[in-house]
């Protein structure tokens, strides 16, 4: 349904602008006519009179745009409903903000005869940028995703980055409104309308074109890597309940991981995020007795690993201390470790840099305690359950047969975060330092459980889909790990694998969801550099900047025309 996206945002603009433009019109055709010339003493009234007429409608037209994208986002994001009533609907209740903004700044954009097909762009991708900002940033269904099975388009992300495609979905949506629009005012033969057919139709071809030439030299560009086996395991997750005893869950997963290592020989077999539920930090390790939790989770992951794989887990780390005989841990992470066989070198692991709101910190907690505590209703926990953000970009290292492989794990929400990417892509020098990248995740949170059998939400494709682009973006493909799923391969071209060498879980990727089991493929890695790891987002800045200049302008000149 991605093509409906080429068209999605007409209606919306069409009624943003409907009031507006028939006052305008009105106007001009009241002034020239002679016998209601009399009507205005000077031109400076006739732009009174206009504006007057213009605040008239817009309050009725902004109210609309709130409401339609509050129903918008509170149907979207339904899933998180179940983990926090009050956090989903006040949550929607600010995103929805964004959408009378835009109708606001469209307004000013028609009222300066800028044309839709390069307002709309603009001010689409700001919104999507503070979106992906605020609060530590919500990526999520900006308009580029609906694209995502789009590979030919979407090849421009490894230049704009997701914005790229975002401005230019948008950019059709805003011609074909201006082409209605001046249809019904019997406009459409304006010059201006020939200028903006033909842009746009260059850019839509220049994409294609683009993406052609990318998909076509990558083949020859691609070097074999080693064979990834990826587990998924199928727990739904609860705050503060024990779905499945964390012994019971362990033992599944050892078992598909084990029979990955057999059936398929991988050189790295990868667990969810967070599904080693116990503390695998040497500081809380060498403190705690043999019988422990963590200790025995610990032995059996080295046991397993040392049969001749590398083993990526997702668990929890901190620096653990002794006090008044107990064990406190003085920091706290959302951490992925790396099992190395034979014990080779020290454990590499990664603590999680983007923490996610509400769910692993409270804002504004250490800044203002007793609006956190306010805060906390918010979250899904009844205590408090905040973590420490790691400060590190960790490149793990694992030796094949003949080269060092470098990889990069962003773990839940991180891949989400194109800069997080970024940073792992790159070295200091901007040259390529990792061969590929992986993205564990519990998206346990987000599935429903009826009469024993888990049935998934939209979240888990949308999940997916963000994913791609973070491939494409960076010419790196992507392995991802999910607890009740998706987990796939994606490669550099943003193609998602509805296949595999060996495996238990089903063929095509999407129908993954709610499964227990594992699969195995071979990662192509790709050498190319992109324009935008080097550079970052700076469309996204530019189109954040126009839109504040038109949000400040319009609100400043709307407040003065109700005095």
């Amino acid at each position: 349904m991605g093509f409906l996206a080429w068209v999605a945002l007409v209606p919306f603009v069409i009624g943003c602008l409907s009031p507006h433009l028939f006052a305008s019109w009105l106007d001009k055709q009241r002034l020239s006519k002679s016998s209601f010339a009399g009507e205005f003493k000077s031109p400076l009234a006739n732009a009174n009179r206009c504006g007057d007429l213009i605040g008239e409608k817009i309050w009725p037209t902004l109210l609309a745009a709130y409401i339609i994208s509050l129903c918008y986002w509170l149907l979207n994001l339904y899933w998180l409903e179940p983990i926090t009533v009050l956090g989903w609907f006040l949550f929607c209740i600010y995103i929805a903000v964004y959408w009378p903004i835009l109708a606001i700044c469209l307004r000013y954009c028609s009222q300066r005869e800028i044309p839709l097909w390069f307002a709309l762009p603009i001010l689409l991708v700001g919104a999507e940028a503070f979106q992906g900002l605020i609060f530590r940033g919500f990526g999520w269904r900006y308009l580029a995703h609906s694209q995502y099975e789009n590979i030919t388009i979407i090849q421009i992300a490894d230049i704009f980055g997701a914005a790229g495609v975002s401005f230019l979905v948008a950019m059709v949506n805003g011609l074909i409104a201006e082409t209605i629009i001046d249809l019904r005012k019997r406009q459409i033969l304006r010059s201006a309308n020939f200028v903006g057919i033909f842009l746009t139709i260059l850019a839509v071809s220049a994409a294609i074109l683009y993406g052609r030439y990318r998909i076509s030299q990558t083949a020859d560009l691609l070097e074999g890597g080693p064979r990834i086996g990826v587990v998924q395991s199928n727990v739904p997750t609860r705050a503060g309940q024990e779905v499945e005893p964390v012994e019971q869950t362990f033992l599944n997963m050892l078992i598909d991981s084990k029979n990955c290592l057999i059936k398929a020989e991988p050189a790295l077999i990868i667990w969810p995020e967070t599904m080693v539920e116990a503390v695998l930090d040497n500081s809380y390790l060498k403190l705690v007795a043999e019988d422990d939790t963590a200790k025995i989770f610990h032995n059996a992951l080295r046991r397993h690993s040392n049969e001749g794989v590398y083993l990526l887990v997702g668990a929890f780390s901190g620096n653990a201390e002794v006090v008044n005989d107990r064990i406190e841990l003085k920091t706290s992470y959302n951490s992925a470790f790396l099992y190395e066989p034979n014990d080779i070198g020290t454990r590499q692991h990664y603590n999680k840099v983007h923490l996610v709101p509400f769910g692993e910190y409270i804002p504004f907690k250490n800044v203002l305690p007793f609006l956190g505590r306010y805060l906390m209703m918010l979250t899904p926990y009844d205590y408090d359950y905040t973590l420490n953000a790691g400060d590190e970009y960790t490149v793990f290292e694992m030796k094949g047969a003949d080269r060092m492989y470098r990889f990069g794990v962003m773990i839940c929400y991180e891949d989400t975060v194109p800069k997080i990417a970024r940073k792992l892509a790159l070295d200091k020098n901007k040259n390529k330092q990792i061969d590929w990248l992986v993205n564990i995740s519990n998206d346990g949170w987000f599935v429903r459980q009826k009469e024993n059998k888990v049935e998934p939400t939209v979240e888990l494709q949308q999940h997916m889909a963000i994913c791609v682009f973070r491939a494409v973006e960076n010419r790196v493909p992507v392995i991802r790990s999910v607890n009740t799923g998706i987990s796939c391969y994606i490669d550099s071209l943003g193609r998602i694998y509805n296949d595999y060498i060996a495996g238990t879980v089903a063929k095509e990727a999407a129908d993954r969801a709610g499964q227990r089991g594992w699969f195995l493929d071979q990662v192509l890695i790709d050498k190319r550099v992109t324009f935008f790891s080097q550079t970052g987002q700076p469309l996204e800045v530019g189109c954040a900047v126009c839109l504040i200049f038109a949000a400040f302008v319009s609100i400043y000149k709307l407040i003065g025309s109700r005095k």
